[in-house]
């Protein structure tokens, strides 16, 4: 546990700041909740109680537990004794703006704030702000309470001090932080998936493959090397004894070929009905919750094997 830190402030609970409750409740934080939502502290305690085996599986600290989470009417409260906020509002400019500007008015200069955006860029958000030095992105995957990666991205006015401090309070919660030293809309990783996804979507839109084919050309291929190595070890193995540069100088040539599309395609009724129906067919009869509880442990006995064989990269505490 980060000594610095004790207190936090979750601004919003959708999936994303419920999972940030959940790993810093794990991690035996003290959370302050607020969200407008009616009914918003009855899901979110639902998804505690649902996933807190997961939770313990992973390694939860000696003085976790969820009583340490609180709700609150209004969002000065919930900042109120707040050590670091993280806002999760809708994906809204003008939206996040105005709550980053609520939040920073009503803390302390030295708290940091984190905005979950998967792709606004900080400096935009830090526009308003009288602090924005202690402005970050801090971008995690779903689900936030078992999926170690969180973007760090700090804005042109954000100070050094602000990552190094972001880091080491989500380094201590343990999450594996990726700072992002340079701006971009959507970060890394979600570049990554959104090129993914778009090519996804021409081979269903071309007829060429159903959404149950797209998933099992990823599952029982890339997917499975995925999870131990990223693209650039996976094509340097692919090089045979010289790596890498063998394997540029044999299929480098192949980059120039027209296999994939930049362009999302148009997302009209046919094409979102393909993906919807297919989908849903995929799923069978488990509701998403049903799913979810199937993803979280496999993604937990996932996790445990990639730490077995890249210690390194290990999401249990100390």
């Amino acid at each position: 546990m980060n000594k610095e830190i004790k207190n936090i402030a979750i601004i919003g609970t959708g999936v994303i700041g419920n999972g940030w409750i959940a790993r810093f409740i794990a991690k035996g934080y003290n959370v302050t909740a607020f969200d407008l939502a009616e009914g918003a502290e009855e899901r979110t305690r639902a998804m505690l109680n649902r996933v807190w085996p997961s939770l313990k599986e992973l390694g939860i600290s000696d003085i976790a537990s969820q009583d340490n989470l609180s709700f609150v009417t209004t969002l000065e409260e919930a900042v109120a004794t707040a050590d670091y906020v993280q806002e999760n509002v809708p994906e809204r400019e003008e939206l996040k703006k105005s709550v980053l500007q609520s939040i920073d008015a009503n803390t302390n200069p030295n708290v940091i704030i984190g905005s979950s955006t998967s792709g606004i860029m900080p400096s935009t958000l830090q526009d308003g702000l009288k602090n924005p030095e202690r402005l970050i992105v801090a971008h995690p995957f779903n689900p936030v309470y078992i999926l170690p990666l969180v973007e760090i991205v700090g804005g042109e006015k954000t100070s050094k001090e602000t990552i190094e401090r972001a880091d080491a309070l989500l380094t201590a919660i343990a999450m594996k932080p990726l700072i992002v030293t340079k701006e971009i809309e959507g970060h890394i990783a979600d570049r990554l998936m959104e090129a993914l996804w778009r090519e996804a979507l021409h081979l269903v839109n071309d007829g060429i493959a159903t959404t149950e084919e797209v998933d099992k050309a990823i599952i029982y291929g890339a997917g499975l090397r995925w999870a131990q190595m990223g693209p650039f070890m996976t094509f340097h193995l692919a090089g045979g004894d010289a790596g890498m540069r063998h394997m540029l100088e044999q299929f480098g040539p192949a980059l120039k070929l027209p296999w994939t599309k930049l362009e999302a395609p148009e997302l009209t009724d046919e094409l979102k009905e393909r993906v919807i129906t297919g989908s849903e067919k995929s799923a069978g009869n488990l509701s998403v919750a049903e799913l979810e509880e199937k993803r979280n442990e496999f993604l937990v006995k996932q996790l445990e094997l990639v730490a077995d064989y890249w210690p390194v990269f290990s999401n249990k505490s100390e």
